[in-house]
């Protein structure tokens, strides 16, 4: 019976949110090839840190607990040298009160991105350490 009792009191405080980053591609993945006019986008999501591993382009973001891959979008746009330039926008907030104090990372495949494996890819967002 004690234990009933211990274990009715400790679940509320063993629950909490659940984050998922999608490292499989299964969520729908948003590329937008840049042209010139006037867009309209939000900032430049500022990234803890940025990798190509594996045929991936992989960055870790802020979160608060709700963050993935299909909160975000990626631009592309061919550089004069040779480079593909990718920026990174957040297009959908994360509003969850979790604490992540190490955000999460999430990530695009080449294929994803219609980027040719091996190609030189450039992030143009800005690091926050």
């Amino acid at each position: 019976m004690r234990f009933l009792v211990v274990a009715a009191l400790v679940a509320p405080l063993l629950s909490g949110c659940v984050i998922y980053a999608n490292e499989g591609g299964d969520k729908d993945v948003v590329v937008r090839a840049a042209h010139s006019g006037d867009l309209v986008r939000p900032p430049l999501e500022a990234v803890r840190n940025a990798r190509i591993q594996d045929g991936r382009l992989i960055i870790r973001a802020d979160s608060n607990g709700c963050t993935d891959v299909s909160d975000f979008s990626v631009e592309l746009t061919a550089a004069a040298d040779g480079w593909t330039e990718a920026a990174v926008f957040r297009i959908d907030p994360d509003l969850c009160k979790a604490l992540v104090p190490d955000g999460v990372e999430v990530s695009w495949s080449f294929s994803d991105l219609g980027v040719e494996p091996g190609s030189p890819l450039r992030l143009l967002n800005p690091t926050r350490l």
